[in-house]
């Protein structure tokens, strides 16, 4: 008996992927939800369990082709299925003998874990996987890490006389310049300034930073503050909440708060869902959490769906100032920037203030200029007396 294997649904907004490797060939044998074949989307790489026991009788799609979702990838013989043997019983002392001469047999020829999408790109190159560096806590190496491996190499070995190089886009990044440009091209995008004098919020993070990481195991950031602030602004002005699908405007009762993410891939934004119902610690515990997973390639598609609205933090690598583009089908997105010492008048007087610049993209068919400035403008108040995010009132 055949079974279709199928391209399972990724999320709402993902409508191909491509297959990056196959993990049996055709006459192989599996068990159930053994992974047969590995295929990637512009977020993600995913594997594909077998539905059941079998084993793979022709493949539809080759390595390195784009299928739809919900498309074919390969036939699956259901008869030949078979269970796994077990191996004949030994003595205690001689399993541990064999498992250990296994193990060094094994370091032997495979110096370093990776993944099959790694293994893959690192043999179409001739490279060593104990060449590449892992950018991962537990040694593993992935597809990343292999790209920059050969990007290194690459521009190491490049031909002095060649004055142009060309490389294919990347799924990833042909879908960000495809909804960037569909974003400018469909909302009408205005950014509204102001800026912010961080000082509150860096004497609470000098003065509790020591008692927070003791309670919830990770360091108190900005993020966490900027994250309730905007929770609190966008229950004032509930459209920059919102999105416009066809005639309609959609107001969300809900706070997923998106932090855009740049990897060497590209720029990802997983969400943190019901934002206003989390804790401090809770907030910067899951934005470590999401980030390194945004790192290791790892995200899943419920990480990335259901965003209300972004947050993006260039001043990470030290912008100053910039115009975010809204992540549609969001109308708002705000664009954090980098904390400089700067000259500002408080109360008549010329004082030094640690401030920040901010920046308010957003939607004008769906936000008017008075939503879009009293929006940023009660960010701003929040953070510069942080007291009622603290207490809650």
């Amino acid at each position: 008996m055949s079974t279709e294997l199928i391209v399972p649904t990724l999320g709402e907004s993902i409508t191909e992927a491509t297959v990056s490797k196959w993990l049996k060939n055709i006459g192989d044998n599996f068990e159930v939800d053994e992974p047969l074949v590995e295929i990637e989307t512009d977020k993600i790489t995913v594997e594909v369990p077998a539905p059941h026991a079998g084993s793979l009788k022709e493949i539809k799609v080759s390595e390195g082709t784009d299928v739809e979702i919900g498309g074919i990838l390969g036939i699956l013989d259901e008869s030949k299925g078979k269970k796994a043997t077990p191996k004949k019983t030994e003595t205690k002392e001689e399993e541990i003998k064999e498992e250990v001469k296994e193990v060094k047999v094994e370091t032997k020829s495979s110096p370093a874990k990776s993944s099959p999408s790694a293994r893959k790109i690192a043999e179409e190159n001739n490279i060593k996987l104990e060449d590449v560096t892992s950018s991962r806590s537990d040694g593993r190496i992935n597809k990343e890490d292999v790209v920059s491996h050969l990007s290194s190499s690459n521009k190491i070995s490049t031909n002095k006389g060649e004055r142009e190089e060309v490389i294919k886009m990347s799924k990833i990044r042909q879908t960000i310049s495809k909804r960037l440009k569909e974003a400018q091209n469909t909302a009408a995008i205005l950014t509204t300034f102001n800026e912010i004098d961080m000082s509150k919020v860096m004497e609470i993070r000098k003065s509790k930073n020591q008692e927070f990481q003791s309670r919830y195991e990770v360091k108190l950031g900005f993020m966490s503050f900027f994250v309730k602030a905007v929770v609190k602004s966008l229950q004032e002005y509930p459209a920059v909440n919102a999105e416009i699908k066809d005639q309609n405007i959609i107001y969300k009762n809900h706070f997923d708060i998106g932090i855009a993410v740049g990897t060497e891939k590209g720029l990802v934004v997983p969400i943190l869902k019901d934002a206003d119902q989390l804790s401090f610690g809770e907030i910067e515990t899951k934005i470590i959490d999401l980030g390194t997973k945004a790192k290791d390639g790892t995200l899943t598609m419920d990480d990335l769906t259901g965003g209300t609205f972004t947050i993006s933090n260039g001043g990470v690598y030290g912008s100053m100032l910039s115009t975010p583009i809204i992540n549609r089908p969001q109308s708002g997105i705000l664009g954090m920037h980098n904390i400089q010492k700067r000259a500002v008048v408080v109360n008549d007087e010329i004082v030094i203030r640690p401030m920040m610049y901010v920046a308010l993209s957003y939607d004008h068919r769906i936000i008017d200029g008075k939503e879009s400035v009293g929006f940023l403008v009660k960010v701003k108040e929040l953070l510069e007396d942080p007291s009622e995010l603290v207490l809650g009132i």
